[in-house]
This record gives C-alpha cells, structure tokens and sequence, in this order.
C-alpha cells in the first residue's frame, strides 16, 4: 500500500525512486517485520499470560518438558503473522499475483493453525482439531489458492519440474502440477509443524530456508542473473524476496522471545503458516527439490514421523525412542539445547548445499 503510494509522487520527488529498487524493499520489509515483532511480543506476551492462553503439554513427551515448559503462553504466531502481513502489505508490489498468492497461503494456513490451537486451549489437550480433518483443510485451501494462481499465469513453463545440478533435466507435469503443488504446500506446512518441539528450533531453519528463497527468487526474477546462473527466468518472481525479507524479520523478533527459555510458543498458528508459504515460495521460484534440500531438517523430522508409525505398525516396535526425531535425541539424554543448536548447524549446511545447487549444474 505504502509503496504504491509512494510511487505515486516519483517523478516529482526523484529520491523516492529508490523504492523502485527490490532489495532496497526487502531490507525494509526485514526491519518494519522485526520493529513490528519486538514492539508487541512483550504486550502480547502478557495477555496471553492473563488470559491462561497456555501451551498443553503432550503427555507423552519428554518427562522435563512437563516440568520446565508448562505454563508457557503459546499462539505466538501471532506474533510472527502480524508483523509479516503487515509489512509485505506496506512495502510489496500488490498487483503481482505471486505475491497475492503467498499472501493468501500464509494467513489462510495462519488461521486453521490459529483455530487447531484454539481447541487444544480450550480442551486443555495437545490434541485440538483431528489431523483428517486438518490436512482436508490444508489441501482444500492449498488447491483453491493453486487454481487461482494458474489461472493468471498461464506460460507452460510453470508447469515444469526442474532438477537441480542438471541443465536439461526438465519434466513436464501437465495437469499434475496441482497435485504435486499441493502436496508440496501440504507436506511443507506440516513438516514445519512437527519440527515446532523445542525451544527456537523450527524458527532458525525457517529463517535460513527463507534467506536462501530470498537470493533466489530475487535472481529467479532478474533475467541477466537467470541466465548466468541458467536457471528458468520467471518475470515478478523478485517480488517474493520482500515476502522472505518479512518472514526473516518477523520470525527474528519472535526469537527474541521464543529463545530458550521460551516465554511464548508459535504453536500449529505460525508453523502451519510459515511451512505453508515456504512451500508456495518453492512453487512459484521453480525450485521445489532446492526447498526440499535447504529444508532438509524439516524433512528429517517429518520422515522419522512417518517411519515410525509404519515401523509400530507393520512390527509392533519403534525405531526411534521417540518421534519426531528431535525428541528421539532428547530421551538418548541430550540436552534440549544441544540438540537444537545441532539442529541449527545441520540447517545451515543444508542451506549452504542448496545455494550451490544455483551454479553447480
């Protein structure tokens, strides 16, 4: 809104063309996002504290976290989706569908995860909504922003499957491209969501996967770096590099907060929604298998997951001392912190192997 306004008097004031510029943008959008993040963390903090809006324990978990984590306000992804939207909405180009799009993913998976969390407060349960129903709103939503955004784009090549480290490795998914992208937008939301278990260790990967997407749909979207790079070039994919400043700058003001010892949980309202848009980011840039590399952590958690339910299944025993795998390492006696900078360090190998996937092909 701001940035159209302020386009608006260009020609007469020749200094505000500097807005025409995306990094210029993005930096704006990582510091309105992180003023916006700091400023009401605090006040949130203590209404949710007065209000008992607290994080139900799973029952099941890690015996410590009964003790050290109870009474820890959660629904901090509040936090997170406030200072994102509102500066995407101030500093980003409105008209550019890919923005719209991302817009649409984050605060429509904001609010079901809002909504899961609101029952688990009001049934002081770990359990709030059933996971068919959750992943039956998740593919619905997921599908309806899909149709509308091909609906505006319509080149073919959106369509494609590139592979990273091969020039001409391409497939063309057809009409499948829907089911692919929701699976993409699904399986990323709830890999995020199940990565939330400890203190900080979802948000530091989220914020390296949103820095890597930042440079590449930035390069994505500029047609001299595209093809020196030899990537697909996709015109307003540069746009989405302020959407990724917002995300780094709201889920940094956040840490502020969620750092070990947590005072506040993000809980299914910022996980669901922040995995939700990592996947629409890997869509729209064309670079869904780099998500899935920069993102590797959220993978790992997500595949110990489901090995163990099909290993307890299928033999009645447990790889894992405990899934997602995070915990697995705290019941092996690691401490909470331990595992979550290790964590940290594993995001940013990936992240670091993801980037070079751009030139190394």
């Amino acid at each position: 809104m701001l940035y159209e306004l302020l386009l608006n008097y260009v020609e007469s004031l020749n200094f505000l063309n500097v807005f025409k510029y995306i990094t210029f943008r993005t930096g704006l959008a990582f510091f309105t996002s992180l003023l916006i993040a700091l400023l009401i963390g605090g006040p949130f903090i203590r209404l949710f504290s007065n209000r008992k809006i607290f994080n139900p324990i799973r029952e099941d978990g890690p015996s410590e976290h009964i003790v050290k984590k109870i009474g820890t306000p959660t629904m901090g992804g509040v936090i997170i989706l406030l200072g994102l939207i509102i500066s995407v909405l101030l500093w980003a180009d409105l008209t550019n569908v890919y923005i719209l799009f991302c817009l649409f993913i984050v605060s429509s998976f904001g609010l079901l995860g809002a909504y899961d969390d609101y029952k688990k407060i009001r049934n002081n349960s770990s359990s709030g909504i059933s996971s068919k129903f959750k992943i039956i709103m998740q593919i619905f939503l997921a599908m309806l922003g899909l149709i509308i955004l091909t609906y505006f784009v319509e080149y073919d090549e959106f369509r494609n499957l590139y592979f990273p480290f091969f020039k001409n490795l391409i497939i063309n998914l057809g009409w499948f491209f829907i089911p692919f992208s929701i699976f993409i937008i699904v399986g990323s939301s709830n890999a995020v969501n199940l990565t939330d278990g400890l203190d900080g260790l979802a948000t530091v990967p989220v914020i390296l996967v949103a820095g890597c997407f930042a440079f590449i749909s930035y390069v994505s979207g500029n047609i001299v770096f595209s093809e020196y790079l030899q990537i697909i070039y996709i015109e307003g994919t540069g746009e989405i590099s302020i959407f990724c400043g917002a995300i780094i700058g709201a889920c940094l003001g956040f840490l502020w907060f969620n750092a070990p010892p947590a005072k506040i949980f993000m809980g299914d309202t910022g996980s669901l929604s922040l995995g939700g848009s990592l996947g629409a980011i890997g869509i729209v840039t064309k670079h869904e298998i780099v998500l899935a590399i920069t993102g590797g952590l959220f993978v790992l958690e997500a595949l110990s997951v489901m090995v163990q339910v099909i290993s307890f299944k299928l033999t009645g025993k447990r790889i894992f001392r405990m899934a997602p795998i995070h915990h697995h390492f705290e019941k092996k006696g690691w401490p909470e912190s331990t595992v979550v900078i290790r964590f940290w360090i594993i995001s940013i190998i990936l992240a670091m192997i993801g980037l070079a996937t751009l030139k190394l092909r």
